[in-house]
């Protein structure tokens, strides 16, 4: 396939060989120019159904416009849902994410959705770096208790929240902790992170709680300006993001940046589903050996 772009800016796409009966996975994550890679999306669907593909499955790691989930003021759009709609009239049979903001964009859609997860893999990394360290979990607002509290369990540690109060987007104006933090490891949790605001704070609250170091793991690492500088400059000892979004250039310019690989993850998905397989029972013991 060879996309490219007008002079006026419009996507040009052009399929380079027969998918007449195929099933096809288009891989796309949007990050930093959004909007062109949506509409870079749609047109790759378009050109897949008017070839005479089968099967049209979107792998979208890193679902957008995800937090506008939900309306929470008069006269704010759905946009997720709006993106919903825009990506089955196109002609997707069926969408693969990983980590939705909010599981209630998986009914959005009147096709199949399939969110995995990357608890797992986020679950190794603990494991494989924290052996004998004490340390807690810390969900750092009340909407990621749920993910913090699944961990948890599984991991067999305490947890910690975070009750923060905006006064508007991006901004948080006080934090409150909720729980032991005192001499342990302090692990904060989230499912994205734009401008490491939040981020940022959050660590620095726990320190005065009496946290002896602080992580930060996220899913999408978003990572707008000026959250690079903000990363370099706070007080976490590492900041673990997986690749739902391409990491490399930002890695040359974070030092404290980690990147978890969630290939293994969504590869078995696609190879599930080109099989017919349940995608309820993958298990992350199984893709290692």
């Amino acid at each position: 396939m060879e996309t490219s772009k007008f002079a006026n800016g419009e996507t040009k796409v052009v399929i380079e060989e027969s998918v007449r009966g195929q099933d096809c996975f288009i891989i796309q994550s949007p990050y930093k120019n959004i909007n062109d890679h949506l509409i870079e999306l749609l047109i790759i669907v378009h050109a897949l159904k008017t070839s005479s593909a089968q099967r049209i499955v979107a792998v979208l790691p890193n679902y957008p416009y995800a937090r506008a989930d939900k309306k929470d003021k008069a006269r704010k759009p759905i946009t997720a849902k709006l993106i919903a709609n825009m990506i089955t009239t196109a002609g997707v049979d069926s969408v693969i994410s990983m980590d939705l903001h909010a599981n209630q964009i998986e009914g959005f859609f009147d096709i199949p959705m399939d969110n995995i997860l990357a608890e797992p893999l986020i679950e190794l990394w603990i494991r494989n770096h924290f052996v004998e360290e004490e340390y807690v979990l810390v969900s750092p607002d009340a909407g990621g208790v749920k993910r913090v509290t699944s961990l948890s369990d599984k991991l067999k540690c305490d947890f910690c929240i975070i009750h923060k109060e905006r006064k508007k987007d991006n901004a948080v104006d006080k934090m409150v902790l909720v729980g032991e933090i005192k001499n342990k490891t302090a692990i904060i949790l989230d499912d994205m992170a734009d401008t490491c605001g939040t981020m940022v704070l959050a660590s620095n609250k726990l320190l005065e709680f009496g946290a002896k170091k602080v992580y930060g793991i996220v899913t999408h690492g978003v990572l707008s300006e000026p959250a690079l500088d903000r990363i370099n400059e706070s007080s976490l000892e590492k900041f673990i993001v997986t690749n739902t979004i391409p990491q490399r250039e930002n890695m040359r310019k974070c030092p404290k940046l980690e990147e978890i690989d969630i290939s293994m993850l969504v590869a078995e998905a696609i190879r599930r589903i080109h099989n017919g397989e349940s995608m309820s029972s993958i298990h992350l013991p199984d893709l290692i050996h």
